[in-house]
């Protein structure tokens, strides 16, 4: 009896260890995600931003 308590322990610790993994590496993935967005936004500014200038010194 005392050991099917013990296994039953471990697999719910262990159950709880995957889920916890699990969620750690979704939010990393999310970051990460959101990250690259974030620098892809700021590259498509600065290249806004550069065309801008080239656009004004042509007309100039």
């Amino acid at each position: 009896m005392m050991v099917m308590m013990m296994m039953m322990v471990m697999m719910v610790m262990m159950m709880m260890m995957m889920m916890m993994m699990m969620m750690m590496m979704m939010m990393m993935m999310m970051m990460m995600m959101m990250m690259m967005m974030m620098m892809m936004m700021m590259m498509m500014m600065m290249m806004m931003m550069m065309m801008m200038m080239m656009m004004m010194m042509m007309k100039r």
